[in-house]
Parts: structure tokens; C-alpha cells; sequence
């Protein structure tokens, strides 16, 4: 897990609970619930958040060592998280991971904002209560919305396209260079004369290309989609089929020609193939001038 950038500050007790950071002495799944809410929901978008489990606090400030958790509740711990996750509407699941704290077991919770969001959680564990509500972070604190920001996070509601999603099944090393650089040329950006001297985060920052904290970024699809050799990896369907029926659509008999690769290279390949073998020029002279119409049309096979 990419822990935050302060951790050495908050392991050595000189950090305190924020907007992104909360810690926990014990197991409350009523209140890790509340909190895993309003991190999803990530109002400020700072990239979520953490919850440290068996870290107790004073002031905002961890008291270490921590009281830490017992190592065979670990296990247990980790399925209670997965269950609250989906009392979640949408579900969303933190990633969760075991950590050793000044010699103390400590469950890690990683929970990044949503991508479905906003997302509302039960107001309580009880059965006989379906209430739900949305959750918000004030500073350290954990908060029911009130009007205006639930009007606030219903607004984002799918304002996120498909392209400028995180995936979070690649990584930064699966965004290739080579390929940025050549797209670059092509488009005749400025870019182009100062991707040699930049990082490669700097160069996809600039583009637009990541999203989260600087402690775990992600790629956006449009990054795998135009600047990955497969993107296939990651969208099953991202490929092109160009389909010649000879005869017409009724006809018993058809070719096909599949193209796949990066978006952007796809796309010219199967234009140039459809100029090539699909389309023909057509010549029609006429009588009152010197000049032809000429335009494409679709080739006659026999």
C-alpha cells in the first residue's frame, strides 16, 4: 500500500488528524463506516483518505506506541471491512493492509475517493434502522451533510466521463514513453521539445494523464487506451473491425479485418485500410467545364 507521504511524522506522533488522516484505537465499524463514507466521497477531492486501526489518539495526535490489535483479530478485521463496504450504496471497498507500528499490529485503511460517487451509508448498524445518509469530512471530523453539501455531492454524480476514470488495474509503468513522445511529434505540440528533460509523472501530469494523490497515483483510461501497446490488456473490446460484405448485406459471404493497438494508431490504420480496399475514386466529367467531380465510393467486388 502507498502510505502517505508524512508517515514518518505520523509514526514518529508529529502529525495530527486531518481532512485525509483519522486514527482509530480500536474496532468501531459504526464510526470506520461513517468515515469510510466521507472519504469516498472525497467532498474537498484531496484523493480520500487513511484510517489507521489501533492507534489511539489524544488531541488529534497518535499516542505511540500504539495499543496495536490483536495479530489473530487481524483476519476477522479485514472481512468486517469487506462487509461494510457493502452497506455502502454504491458499494466501495477500501484496501486494506496489515502494518507493524513500532513493534504493534496496526490495520492500514486506504480509501481513496470513489469513482461512483456520492455514496451514503446506513446511519446506523441496527436492522431495524434503514436510514441512510451522506458523509462528509470537516477537518478531523466525520459529519452528516447537511443541505447544501448533499445538493454539492449530488452534482458530481457521473461528471466523470469513462476516459478521465482512474484505473487502478495498471500502473504508471504501464504508460509507455516512447509512445507519448511519438503522439507529441504527431500533434506538433511544444511538449515535444521538453520530454526528454522531464520525468515521465511530469510529462503525464502536464497531459493530464493521472489522477489521485502524489502518494498513489493512477493512470486514466485515456492513457492506457492511446499510450499503451495493448490496450486489449485493460479494455477487452478496444479494437476495430472493418467488415466488407461483396454481395450486400444480404449476401452469403463477407472479410474482416481486425485492428488493434494504441487508440490513435489504430484509428489511422484502419482509416488507411478503408482508403486503400474499401474506397475508389470516382471520375464524372462534364460538358459545361473543364473540371471533373471526383469523389470515393464504395468499390464493386465481383
Amino acid at each position: 500500500m502507498a502510505l502517505p507521504i508524512n508517515l514518518s511524522e505520523v509514526l514518529q506522533g508529529r502529525s495530527v488528524e486531518w481532512e485525509r488522516l483519522e486514527f482509530k484505537a480500536g474496532w468501531n465499524p459504526h464510526a470506520v463506516l461513517h468515515t469510510l463514507c466521507a472519504f469516498a466521497n472525497d467532498f474537498h477531492n484531496l484523493g480520500g483518505g487513511y484510517i489507521f486501526i489501533g492507534i489511539a489518539e489524544t488531541d488529534g495526535r497518535p499516542e505511540l506506541p500504539p495499543i496495536g490489535l490483536s495479530p489473530l483479530s487481524l483476519d476477522k478485521l479485514q472481512k468486517e471491512v469487506l462487509a461494510l463496504g457493502h452497506r455502502l450504496i454504491p458499494e466501495y471497498h477500501p484496501i486494506v493492509e496489515p502494518c507493524i507500528v513500532q513493534g504493534k499490529e496496526v490495520l492500514a485503511l486506504r480509501a481513496p475517493g470513489g469513482q461512483n460517487r456520492p455514496y451514503k451509508a446506513p446511519v446506523s448498524l441496527s436492522k431495524d434502522d434503514k436510514t441512510y445518509a451522506y458523509y462528509v469530512r470537516r477537518g478531523s471530523n466525520t459529519v452528516r451533510a447537511n443541505y447544501e453539501e448533499e445538493v454539492e455531492l449530488l452534482s458530481l454524480a457521473a461528471q466523470i466521463p469513462f476516459d478521465d476514470r482512474m484505473n487502478r488495474h495498471a500502473s504508471l509503468k504501464d504508460v509507455k514513453l516512447p509512445l507519448i513522445k511519438a503522439f507529441l511529434q504527431d500533434v506538433g505540440s511544444a511538449l515535444a521539445e521538453q520530454v526528454d528533460q522531464l520525468p515521465l509523472v511530469e510529462i503525464c501530469r502536464r497531459m493530464n494523464l493521472l489522477d489521485g494523490p502524489q502518494e498513489e497515483l493512477w493512470p486514466r483510461n485515456v492513457s492506457l487506451m492511446f499510450f499503451n501497446e495493448e490496450p486489449t490488456k485493460f479494455f477487452p473490446q478496444a479494437q476495430i473491425d472493418v467488415v466488407l460484405f461483396p454481395s450486400g448485406l444480404g449476401g452469403g459471404r463477407f472479410t474482416e479485418k481486425t485492428f488493434k493497438g494504441p487508440l490513435s494508431q489504430m484509428l489511422r490504420d484502419a482509416l488507411l485500410y478503408i482508403s486503400n480496399i474499401v474506397l475508389e475514386e470516382t471520375v464524372v466529367k462534364r460538358a459545361d467545364r473543364a473540371e471533373a467531380d471526383r469523389f470515393s465510393t464504395t468499390r464493386t467486388w465481383r
